[in-house]
């Protein structure tokens, strides 16, 4: 889980440099990147949505970090809390899909790699609950 989370820290904060304008352009290939990015939905709550999955991915990090310490390793709270993480993590990001399916009309292929990564941890995270003896 650290290392996908690794990876969606780079990803978000990437679109998060483009969104900013720190960087002039997307390497995206299709030109959805762009469309999807300066949207409207480009933003959340005044923050830009690849800023959200900063944070996000940097939480499930710490949160993957954590529990393979020895002194979290059986603990059923930190397995209970990745498991809310992530499940927020894959509802935002199905309302995300939804709305570049259907409301702005344009595919941005980091977010549909971030979502894939979103869907990944979300999986693993209830593996872990399910192993733990999640109910």
């Amino acid at each position: 889980m650290a290392l996908i989370a690794l990876i969606g820290v780079f990803v978000s904060l990437y679109l998060t440099l483009y969104k900013l304008g720190y960087i002039g352009t997307l390497a995206c290939g299709t030109g959805g990147c762009e469309t999807v990015q300066l949207s409207k939905w480009g933003d959340f709550l005044g923050v830009p949505v690849a800023g959200w999955g900063v944070v996000y991915y940097v939480a499930v990090l710490g949160l993957a970090i954590a529990s393979v310490q020895e002194r979290f390793a059986d603990s059923r709270r930190l397995t209970v809390v990745l498991l809310f993480v992530t499940g927020w993590g894959l509802l935002f990001t199905l309302w995300l899909t939804y709305l570049e399916l259907f409301v702005i009309h344009a595919i941005c292929r980091w977010c549909v790699g971030s979502g894939a990564m979103t869907v990944a941890l979300f999986a693993l995270a209830w593996w872990d609950w399910r192993v733990a003896g999640g109910e």
